[in-house]
């Protein structure tokens, strides 16, 4: 008997130590699983409860702490997508660097940077030595000119993405500026041209005005008052010209209608007819099958006459002057063609530009304002279509002012003052 109650005890005894082994390993484990939620959630551990509760709660704080996790990690990655997508319809390159200067990001702009070859390859080492500069802290902006062709301008800019102690990573961007260069520019040569067309015939007027309160013979009088009406009257066709560049820059088409194209001509024709002849130079304009364009009239008879009347101004003395008109039923052609000075191969890129003018001792001579082919372009541009030259210096120019074709006309007979002025 006393032997059995000492064998008990021992079992007894094993089972309580089996026991408190057992609780202290579960008060470990809730101790850990408590660490592990802390690790993931941010927060303190909470403080320590009985065994098996703790336990159970520190399971319940973990499966919760997991599933936070897990949504925001799919946030995350659908936030990520999202500024993917932004960043790859910026037309702008973006690049981007972790702290160890490895590319972690680029949109397709910022890609084609990194792989230029050549010329560009000047872009890829701004690019890489700015985010160097970057990633110690030294923010940056820079200005690179690529010879091309064609020729452009690119501002690169690299923001360190700060961190509490030192960047965690580079944000460089690269922008093409050649337009807002080139405008900017245009801009500046409108400003001083324009000046200067104004001043020009300002100043001689108020010559010519001094000179007409000092004179008294009739004849120089008359001859002076000549000189003033010239005068005034090449203020008011350069003034004409600007509001009507404005107007077509800013308005487009309001109101689109069918126009025979052969009604345009005549117009046209009939506004140049007395500059031609004081020159003596005849217009030949013949038409095809009066075709129709949809369009504004007042802005295409605007287009053919400033065509038809530097055809006109750079023609010699009793020259003929021809428009055509043609159509392959997609697009229609009018073609004004002279047998003046022609153009220089160096000018033809430039002649649509505001107050550009080849020959500016010409230009002066005849009264031109040097915005007449920027009218022209713009019109064309305003109708989805376009403007083109040929020309040989010495042999004469060919503008083709060229038009979607619109709906087939009714019944039309060619006005005889389109065919033959």
């Amino acid at each position: 008997m006393v032997i059995l109650v000492a064998v008990l005890s021992l079992a007894l005894a094993g089972v309580l130590a089996g026991l408190m082994a057992a609780a202290v390993a579960r008060r470990a484990a809730a101790q850990r699983i408590d660490a592990a939620v802390a690790r993931l959630t941010g927060a303190a551990p909470g403080p320590q409860r009985p065994p098996r509760p703790a336990l159970d709660r520190a399971l319940d704080d973990l499966e919760r702490a997991v599933d936070e996790q897990v949504r925001a990690r799919r946030e995350a990655a659908a936030t990520e997508r999202r500024l993917a997508w932004a960043l790859g319809a910026l037309q702008s390159g973006v690049v981007i660097f972790d702290d160890r200067g490895e590319v972690v990001y680029s949109n397709d702009p910022g890609a084609s940077f990194l792989a230029a070859r050549n010329s560009d390859a000047v872009v890829h080492e701004a690019i890489r030595s700015m985010a160097a500069d970057a990633l110690r802290a030294h923010a940056g902006e820079r200005e690179l000119e690529l010879a091309g062709p064609p020729r452009r301008v690119l501002s690169i800019r690299a923001v360190p993405l700060a961190n509490h102690r030192r960047p965690a990573g580079v944000l460089v961007v690269v922008e093409d500026t050649s337009e807002r260069r080139r405008l900017e520019n245009v801009r500046r040569d409108f400003v001083a041209n324009i000046s200067h067309e104004l001043k020009t015939p300002i100043g001689a007027l108020a010559v010519l005005a001094e000179a007409l309160l000092e004179e008294d013979d009739p004849e120089v009088v008359h001859r002076l008052a000549e000189r003033v009406a010239t005068e005034a009257f090449r203020v008011s066709g350069t003034i004409d010209d600007l509001l009507e560049l404005s107007r077509l820059e800013a308005g487009g088409i309001v109101d689109a209608e069918d126009v025979v194209v052969a009604d345009v001509v005549a117009e046209a024709v009939a506004r140049v007819r007395p500059a031609a002849e004081r020159r003596a130079i005849e217009v030949d304009a013949t038409v095809g099958d009066a075709p129709v364009v949809a369009g504004d009239r007042r802005q295409l008879v605007s287009a053919v006459a400033n065509l038809l009347d530097n055809a006109v101004k750079y023609s010699e003395p009793g020259s003929t002057v021809t428009v055509r008109t043609g159509t392959d039923g997609t697009w229609v052609d009018i073609s004004v063609r002279d047998r003046g000075i022609g153009i220089p191969a160096r000018d033809l890129e430039r002649i649509f530009e505001r107050f550009y003018r080849v020959d500016r001792a010409r230009s002066r001579e005849t009264g031109g304002t040097g915005l007449g082919l920027a009218i022209v372009r713009h019109v064309a541009s305003n109708h989805r279509g376009e403007v083109r030259v040929e020309s040989r210096e010495g042999a004469g120019s060919t503008f083709t002012l060229r038009l979607p074709a619109g709906p087939a006309p009714a019944a039309h007979t060619t006005p005889k003052e389109a065919r033959r002025p």
